[in-house]
């Protein structure tokens, strides 16, 4: 029997979950599709055992500066309020990420600290966000030795393990997400709003699909079950080159394995995350326990492992910026142009990175030029 419904969401992740209910919320009929067992998307977490709460697909930290968007996933969840500090392995010391004035005061002398203090405030002003790859063009002595110093401790090598090439082989969006900052601030963001979601992020979405007007149906593959819905409208927020069979060839993503360890410690280490630019194979190491207030005798603890997406062996992460890939997904894009009434949204949609807020925002322009 075919099922009539007015708007086909494919995705329960974060953007397909936020547009089914702002569509829903004006009236209109939704059914969500998603081939995990779980809403949430990435976002997805769950309480061990032990009563730590994992994030499954890598920590997932919600921050912004748009009273609209917090005020709206507020309705969902009950936030505590986190302010996310990650620290790198550099040189035998656990230095604030990205690198700051009191990275570089950890990490030199104190006299000749403060000379290059003086001067990066002098050329570029205090609180300020330099990405390193303008910090490297500066034709000081000094801040040309800073600057190749950061560039090999922080970013080259992490890069490499990150995105299995050199950060000149990447665009160069991908080096400014974590900029040298001239501060004293040692937050990952600024942002006004910061918090993890007290709950889980997975009863957050699982509360905002709860309506009337949403049905949501997992374990479900798009291409398996569509023809059993006749749908005005469809919103596809899975991978745009597998819609379209890989026609153009598949985009490259990069991929993330994390190994997940219990541990009869109360605590494993001294925040959240600490990155390893420079030492062992993994990138980082997040430990759940610093998120969120709990009691236990022990913790969980992932070490983070990047390396290429395969199909049927692991999952999209991160698109691969370049000319390469933008070329590719022109391709797809002009192909789901001429696709009526079909849309494609989110990180896999869209073919590009997104954190939380620019998701939650992305979905907001789609359900208002749909209403």
């Amino acid at each position: 029997m075919i099922e009539k419904v007015q708007n086909l969401i494919v995705g329960a992740g974060i953007s397909g979950a936020v547009l089914a209910r702002l569509l829903a919320e004006a009236g209109q009929s939704c059914v969500v599709l998603d081939r995990r067992a779980y809403v949430g998307g990435n976002c997805y977490d769950y309480k061990d055992p032990c009563g730590v709460i994992v994030h499954k697909y890598g920590p997932h930290i919600f921050r912004t500066d748009n009273k609209e968007i917090w005020d709206f996933l507020s309705r969902f969840t009950l936030w505590h309020p986190y302010m996310h500090k990650v620290k790198g392995y550099v040189d035998g010391q656990e230095v604030p990420i990205p690198f700051n004035l009191n990275s570089l005061y950890q990490l030199f002398p104190q006299q000749y600290a403060a000379r290059l203090e003086n001067k990066l405030v002098e050329n570029f002003g205090f609180n300020k966000k330099v990405p390193i790859l303008t910090l490297r063009k500066t034709q000081d002595k000094d801040l040309s030795f800073l600057a190749e110093y950061i560039y090999e401790k922080v970013f080259f090598h992490y890069t490499l393990k990150q995105w299995g090439l050199k950060p000149q082989e990447l665009d160069p969006s991908v080096m400014e997400r974590v900029p040298v900052f001239i501060s004293r601030d040692d937050r990952y963001f600024q942002e006004k709003y910061q918090a993890i979601a007290a709950n889980g992020y997975t009863a957050l979405f699982e509360n905002m699909l709860n309506h009337p007007n949403i049905k949501v149906r997992l374990n479900a593959e798009f291409s398996a079950v569509s023809k059993e819905y006749e749908y005005e409208r469809l919103f596809y927020s899975g991978p745009i080159d597998e819609y379209f069979d890989y026609s153009f060839g598949a985009l490259p993503y990069r991929s993330l394995r994390f190994d997940l360890r219990k541990m009869d410690l109360t605590q494993y280490q001294s925040a959240a995350v600490i990155n390893y630019p420079n030492n062992y194979d993994y990138t980082r190491v997040t430990e759940y326990k610093h998120f969120l207030p709990l009691s236990s005798n022990k913790t969980v603890v992932a070490f983070e492992y990047p390396s290429d997406f395969k199909l049927g062996e692991n999952e999209r992460y991160y698109p691969v910026p370049g000319e390469k890939s933008a070329a590719l997904y022109k391709q797809y894009l002009e192909a789901a142009r001429k696709e009526k009434n079909v849309f494609f949204f989110g990180r896999l949609g869209g073919y590009k990175y997104y954190d939380m807020q620019t998701a939650v925002k992305d979905a907001f322009a789609l359900a208002l030029r749909m209403l």
